[in-house]
């Protein structure tokens, strides 16, 4: 039976990626993202032109629970539910706490966190119906361990190790895993960003950044590739990694081994 992936924040990077690698199993996708029309049409037929499933996009904006509660329910009514729900949507905002701007903390916590509170809600009862069902929830080496400057991203990722574990504590006997995915620095144009934020932010060059901040932690001094992250989350669906449930696997250069 053909299955069915949400992807949250799969216009592009990570959230493309990962769309891309279902797509290739014969997986309904259901894309998420913002983009022009053009853009989205591009990232729909390419995905399409993939595998022989049926390619969709929603546009939810991740900050509004009545747009992910659609985003959700035109799951069901095209596909009978979500087989696969992969929580990837993501931002970030650097500053130092004390002028941390609110609204950005409000933004952070709302996508990075609170948006996979409400897909899991939805996205349970008919996994539980089927016996089945894959979440795969895109945290963070930050999820770990801390960074200066990224509060709310830090909190948010922490957030999302604590919503991985007890959602899958619940579903452990209903044939659903819930884990967590916790990159290194991935170059995307999340991480591409804020090279020139966090330069300003320092108050060094951008080749510091990289080199001094971003893969400094990073004993292998690479960036991680969306193509591997895809490749682990495919992994975490498969029915070899049925007994992998309520845990992250870290992907990250060694960073989190220091």
């Amino acid at each position: 039976m053909t299955k069915t992936a949400v992807i949250t924040g799969s216009t592009s990077g990570i959230g493309l990626a990962i769309a891309k690698s279902f797509a290739k199993t014969g997986a309904n996708i259901v894309l998420n993202g913002f983009g022009t029309a053009d853009e989205i049409r591009m990232v729909t037929d390419e995905v399409a032109s993939l595998g022989a499933g049926a390619v969709l996009h929603h546009p939810a904006d991740m900050t509004k629970p009545a747009e992910i509660a659609d985003l959700m329910a035109t799951a069901t009514a095209r596909f009978g539910g979500t087989d696969i729900l992969v929580n990837n949507a993501g931002v970030q905002f650097v500053e130092k706490i004390e002028d941390f701007p609110v609204e950005q903390w409000d933004r952070i916590i709302a996508i990075n966190l609170s948006s996979s509170f409400h897909t899991i809600q939805a996205a349970i009862p008919a996994m539980k119906e089927k016996g089945w069902g894959r979440i795969v929830n895109i945290a963070s080496a930050h999820g770990l361990v801390a960074s200066p400057f990224k509060s709310a991203y830090v909190a948010a990722k922490h957030g999302i190790m604590g919503l991985t574990k007890t959602v899958a504590l619940e579903v452990a006997e209903n044939g659903i895993t819930v884990n967590s995915i916790c990159p290194g620095y991935v170059l995307t144009p999340l991480v591409e960003k804020q090279i020139p934020d966090q330069a300003r932010t320092r108050g060094i060059t951008e080749e510091q950044v990289i080199n001094e901040v971003m893969l400094k932690g990073q004993p292998t001094k690479k960036f991680i590739t969306v193509e591997q992250v895809a490749s682990l989350a495919l992994y975490l669906a498969s029915d070899d990694a049925a007994q992998i449930t309520g845990t992250h696997v870290s992907m990250d250069g060694g960073w989190t081994a220091q």
